[in-house]
């Protein structure tokens, strides 16, 4: 029987983000595949999988499959999955080895594709989670998880009540905090970034709220040389999370 909606379970769609739900913690209930797609590359590990793990594979009209679709272009493919379950602060700021630890938090990003772009961002760069508020902020969808490429199953998100107080929180566990804008503060590339770090992005059209603001320790500038005036949220975060590596790799010194 096609998935129905439940409160427990939702959908993933595209050859990536159903592969990496295979690969990643959520439980996968059933895949359904598009009649006649090509059963090579990424179609054939996600059946590769589903054999191996007992995961029901159903076929059906590619119409039908996209009429189920919460997204344009499922690709031929869909899993149904368990929700996706947020990781709680105390989670997401679990030490792991000896490298300071890095996080986002994104303040009023409501926009799932780039909500989902920033996810793949912070699992390009190891960043150790995203913060989001519960509110006026894009939420783990189809969607995100497909402009994520399937990054969401790997990373860490918190869900937090209020992001200036979480800002306070961090500071207190020794996180210096810089908050990303296109028109003010110093140059990017001269704030330190070695030690535990918080990159806080502002939303679209918004940028930072003035209270967050005002409780980062650095504003980072993004100089903009050409005629449009700022960057796109999720560009911006790629900036200054890949600063972060940059230097860190300098500090580290050769392997």
């Amino acid at each position: 029987m096609p998935f129905e909606k439940a409160g427990e379970r939702e959908l993933v769609e595209g050859r990536n983000p159903v592969l990496e739900a295979l690969r990643g913690p959520r439980k996968v209930y059933a895949v359904y595949i598009a009649e006649g797609v090509e059963r090579k590359g990424p179609i054939a590990e996600i059946l590769s999988r589903c054999q191996k793990e007992n995961i029901i594979v159903s076929e059906m009209q590619r119409d039908r499959l996209d009429e189920l679709a919460e997204t344009t272009a499922p690709q031929g493919v869909i899993a149904e999955v368990s929700t996706y379950r947020y990781a709680n602060l105390e989670e997401l700021l679990k030490k792991d080895g000896e490298r300071a630890p890095l996080v986002m938090a994104l303040d009023g990003v409501e926009d799932p594709r780039n909500f989902g772009s920033l996810l793949r961002v912070a699992d390009a760069t190891g960043a150790d989670g995203v913060v989001v508020a519960r509110r006026r902020s894009a939420h783990v969808t189809a969607t995100v998880a497909k402009a994520s490429a399937g990054a969401v199953e790997h990373v860490r998100i918190a869900q937090v009540a209020n992001i200036a107080a979480t800002i306070e929180r961090l500071k207190e566990q020794g996180f210096w905090v810089v908050g990303a804008d296109s028109e003010r503060g110093q140059p990017y590339y001269e704030i330190d970034m070695t030690g535990p770090t918080m990159l806080v992005l502002g939303g679209e059209g918004k940028g930072l709220g003035r209270l967050v603001g005002e409780k980062c320790d650095f504003i980072a500038r993004l100089p903009m040389l050409g005629s449009v005036s700022s960057l796109n949220v999720a560009t911006a975060g790629a900036v200054l999370a890949y600063e972060a590596v940059r230097q860190r790799a300098l500090k580290e010194g050769p392997a």
